[in-house]
């Protein structure tokens, strides 16, 4: 088979290996790698007659491995066999006429050139396909940012960053990207693609505050779009789907793009890059030029899948599990308020995630990820309408590393939920969710909010590590002269049977020491 053939010939070609190792160790940290076997599962999205026509052309434009080139050329050979009987014809045309990638550092053009031709020269004795050129199909370029104010007017990474100090090599990578650092990506390799496919690079440090980074990957799909190809699909974080960070344009885009008619979602990332954890996890996408209608939505989570053909802007937040549409539907039917007109904004009390008062007992009792401190009633900058109040404070960063659930693929989601009391405030490590006068109220809060039923729900906006008030949207809110159950809320809200498993099968029980 011609399969087999082509392994063979890449197992033959491999006896001078150069230290493909040493070039892994020097990627950008930014940079994740594909498994073959999830390559394979996007190609399987793409209708299948693409790799037995001899004028289909593909383009990575991050390439990185070269292992999409790579899987893609694996399926031509077989799929034009018949076309193109005699194989060395078959791979000339196939390597000279339909796989073309832009690698995004120099070491990565080496890499994929091995992965793809055998040899990081494909004008050299040991390719397995000659060119008249040492770059072949797979092209880089050396490309400076563009600086704006401080600031590349493409990726948006800034010059003292990038720069670093006086005494930066200028060998050094720039790691400004040549597909998202032109204008117009059409003028890079002239022609049309019908499949343009990758796993771009997904963030640069933008010279914030801490380990503050920009994502990027949306730049790469929104040149590609440019090319208007038959298809498109990349593999990029799901964090998208709250949007933040730059990407609420992008986010609108991709939900009201009705030429999406396919996305897989990965809960946890480590379920496809095994290893990896990216927080909000995972997912790639198929855009269809010219399909209109919904979306075959995959969710992947725990070992469990679920397909459902859905709108994916139906609602204002996207919701990723397929099974709570229904839950939130019954919810929405009792048309009553929303949890979020109770929590506080961000930094509550103006106190910096790092600040700390002093030992002693204070006016102000200080919570912070250290402990408690005091502070004087003066040192609050605002909320002062809560200070004199009880409080439910809640920690501004979910239960879960990454997103990733437990052994047992259980979420906690809230990590602390404590109550506070008058003259009690906190730093910007936290929010406050609620606040009353009354105690009563204020402790049957708490105990609403360990119950699964809010947490599943406040876990359906939820798409990275941090908690804010629009995160609320789905939980409904309660009379808190009560004392609230998961059986009670079970049976208010006319939970099926399927429904309450699915909440206790994903959501933790919460201890009662947590307030």
């Amino acid at each position: 088979m011609a399969e087999s053939f082509f392994d063979r010939v890449y197992k033959n070609k491999t006896q001078h290996t150069p230290d493909v190792l040493s070039c892994l160790a020097n990627l950008s940290n930014d940079e994740v790698f594909t498994p073959p076997e999830v390559v394979n599962q996007m190609l399987d999205l793409l209708p299948q007659e693409l790799f037995q026509d001899p004028n289909t052309t593909f383009l990575d434009p991050a390439c990185k491995t070269g292992v999409f080139l790579r899987e893609i050329a694996k399926r031509l050979l077989v799929g034009l066999e018949d076309k193109i009987p005699d194989l060395q014809e078959r791979i000339d045309h196939i390597f000279h006429k339909q796989l073309y990638g832009i690698a995004i550092t120099e070491l990565t053009s080496l890499l994929s050139r091995r992965s793809l031709y055998c040899s990081k020269y494909p004008n050299g004795p040991h390719s397995i396909i000659h060119f008249d050129d040492a770059e072949g199909n797979i092209r880089y370029r050396r490309i400076n940012h563009t600086w704006v104010n401080g600031k590349c007017k493409y990726c948006g990474v800034s010059k003292k960053t990038a720069l670093g100090n006086e005494n930066r090599k200028t060998e050094l990578e720039t790691h400004a990207y040549e597909w998202i650092h032109t204008d117009n990506p059409e003028r890079l390799l002239n022609m049309k693609f019908d499949v343009i496919i990758s796993n771009p690079p997904y963030q640069l440090d933008d010279g914030g505050n801490g380990a503050s980074a920009k994502p990027i990957y949306h730049r790469f799909i929104e040149q590609a779009k440019k090319l208007n190809p038959r298809y498109l699909t990349m593999i990029i974080p799901a964090r998208w789907y709250a949007g933040g960070k730059g990407l609420d344009n992008f986010r609108k885009s991709m939900l009201d793009d009705g030429q999406i008619s396919h996305l897989v979602d990965y809960v946890n990332a480590k379920d496809c890059f095994p290893g990896i954890s990216i927080g909000g996890g995972v997912c790639y996408f198929l855009r269809t030029k010219g399909y209109s209608g919904r979306c075959h939505y995959t969710n992947i989570h725990d070992g469990h899948t679920s397909t459902a053909i859905r709108r994916l802007n139906e609602y204002e937040v996207f919701i990723r599990y397929n099974e709570a549409i229904s839950i939130i539907e019954k919810v929405k039917e009792q048309n009553e308020k929303c949890f979020a007109c109770h929590v506080g904004a961000r930094n509550p009390y103006g106190l910096s995630s790092s600040f700390r008062g002093e030992k002693e007992t204070g006016e102000i009792a200080l919570y912070s990820s250290e402990g408690i401190s005091y502070i004087k009633k003066s040192q609050v900058i605002q909320g002062y309408d809560t200070i004199n109040k009880y409080k439910v404070m809640i920690s501004k960063v979910t239960a879960e590393h990454a997103g990733e659930p437990d052994k047992d693929g259980m979420l906690g989601v809230l990590s602390t939920t404590k109550r506070l009391e008058p003259n009690e405030v906190c730093t910007d490590s936290y929010l406050i969710a609620y606040a009353s006068d009354s105690l009563t109220e204020v402790n049957n809060c708490i105990e609403y909010m360990k119950t699964k039923f809010f947490r599943f729900l406040l876990l359906q906006a939820v798409s990275s590590i941090n908690l804010s008030k629009d995160k609320f949207i789905f939980v409904p809110d309660q009379d808190y002269n009560v004392v609230w159950n998961d059986k009670k809320l079970y049976k208010k809200y006319h939970l099926s049977k399927s429904e309450i498993d699915f909440i206790e099968n994903m959501i933790k029980t919460k201890s009662g020491g947590d307030n």
